[in-house]
C-alpha cells in the first residue's frame, strides 16, 4: 500500500477531491506566512486600520488565502512535474484572522501531452479551486492547471481543450470590499494612484527561502516542493511563494496599495529554487474608478530570478497580471 495522490491516467472529468483538512486562519499562521514572503499590507497589519475600514480588526493577508486555497487542492497534485496557470481568482469576500477555510477540487478538463520517447508520459489536468468559509459563504472560485505524469506509459485519450476554462468570464473585482467604510479607507492610507502606462522596476530582490516551510503551512503536499529526489535533483520553489514576494515588491513600489481583488491570470514561465533571488517590474495597465471613489489598478508584475542552484545568469520566471485596491 501507498500514500500517495493520483497520477494522470487515474483521473477522471468530473472527479471531486473534498478530503483537506480545513484551516482556521490564526495569528500564528499569518505571522509565520509574513516572515517568509513580506507581507506589507497596511489592513492586515494594522488591527486598528482593519477594524475602521472593514468593520473587524485582523483582515487575512489575500496571499494567506489563496496560498491555503491552493494548498489544499495540491491532494490532487501530489505528484506535480509543474503548474501552467491560474484563472479567474477573484475574492468573493475577504476573510478575517479567525475564519476558517475549506477547499473542493474538481477536474474540470484532462489533455494529454504528445509522448516523446526520451521521456516519460504527461499530461495537463485542469482543476477548479472552490474556497468557503465557515459559513459556507463563497471566498475564491478559480482554476489551476498542472502537469501530472501517467502511472502507465499508454495513450488516454483525453484531449480536452483546455484554453477555454477559466477565460471569457466577466469579473466583479468589487464585490468583496463593496461594504468597507471607504472615508475611513482614504484617511487612513497614502493617496498616490499610480498612472496607466506607468512602469516600475524595483530595486533590491528579496531571496527566496524557508520555501518548505511556507508549503507545509498552507497544506501543499507536492512532492517537488519538499523532496528534491522528486524534483529532479532540485527542490522547486512553490510558486504561490514567488507570487507573494512579487506582491510585496508590489506593495514597496506603491505604498497606496490596499490589497489585491483578484487576478486576470498567472503564468509560471521558468522554475524558482530555493536561495534564488527574485526581483520585479510592475507595468500599470489601466487605472478605472469605482463607485467608492477608489481606484481599481490593473498591474502586471513580471518577475526575475537569478543565483542560487542555478548559476548562469538572470532568467524570467513569472507572468502575473492582477486588479489591485488603491484609496
Amino acid at each position: 500500500m501507498r500514500a500517495e495522490g493520483p497520477y494522470f491516467d487515474e483521473l477522471e472529468k468530473g472527479q471531486v477531491f473534498d478530503s483537506a483538512p480545513s484551516v482556521t486562519l490564526t495569528d500564528g499562521l499569518s505571522a509565520l506566512h509574513q516572515s517568509v514572503v513580506g507581507d506589507r499590507l497596511r489592513l492586515p497589519l494594522d488591527y486598528g486600520l482593519s477594524a475602521a475600514v472593514t468593520g473587524a480588526p485582523g483582515l487575512a493577508h489575500p496571499a494567506l488565502v489563496w496560498d491555503v486555497a491552493i494548498g489544499q487542492s495540491t491532494v490532487v497534485t501530489h505528484h506535480v512535474k509543474a503548474n501552467l496557470f491560474y484563472r479567474g481568482l477573484v475574492f468573493r469576500r475577504t476573510p478575517h484572522l479567525g475564519d476558517t477555510l475549506t477547499t473542493t477540487t474538481t477536474v474540470e478538463g484532462l489533455r494529454q501531452n504528445r509522448r516523446r520517447p526520451d521521456r516519460a508520459s504527461t499530461g495537463l489536468v485542469a482543476l477548479r479551486i472552490h474556497t468557503v468559509d465557515q459559513h459556507g459563504r463563497d471566498v475564491l472560485d478559480f482554476w489551476r492547471c498542472a502537469m501530472l505524469p501517467l502511472r502507465t506509459d499508454g495513450d488516454t485519450g483525453h484531449a480536452d481543450d483546455l484554453d477555454r476554462i477559466g477565460s471569457g468570464s466577466d469579473a466583479n473585482w468589487i464585490a468583496a470590499v463593496d461594504d468597507w467604510d471607504s472615508a475611513a479607507l482614504t484617511s487612513g492610507m497614502p493617496s498616490a494612484v499610480p498612472d496607466a502606462g506607468e512602469q516600475v522596476e524595483v530595486i533590491g530582490g528579496d531571496v527566496v527561502d524557508a520555501a518548505p516551510q511556507l508549503a507545509r503551512i498552507s497544506l501543499n503536499v507536492a512532492q517537488v516542493h519538499h523532496d528534491e529526489h522528486a524534483a529532479g535533483g532540485r527542490r522547486l520553489v512553490y510558486g504561490g511563494h514567488t507570487i507573494g514576494i512579487a506582491m510585496s515588491q508590489a506593495s514597496r513600489a506603491f505604498p497606496g496599495l490596499v490589497t489585491v481583488l483578484g487576478w486576470h491570470g498567472c503564468d509560471h514561465v521558468g522554475p524558482v529554487y530555493e536561495g534564488d533571488t527574485v526581483r520585479s517590474v510592475i507595468a500599470v495597465e489601466k487605472v478605472d474608478a469605482a463607485a467608492t471613489g477608489a481606484r481599481l489598478v490593473h498591474l502586471r508584475s513580471e518577475v526575475f530570478a537569478r543565483g542560487g542552484s542555478v548559476p548562469e545568469g538572470e532568467r524570467r520566471v513569472l507572468d502575473w497580471r492582477y486588479v489591485a485596491l488603491f484609496a
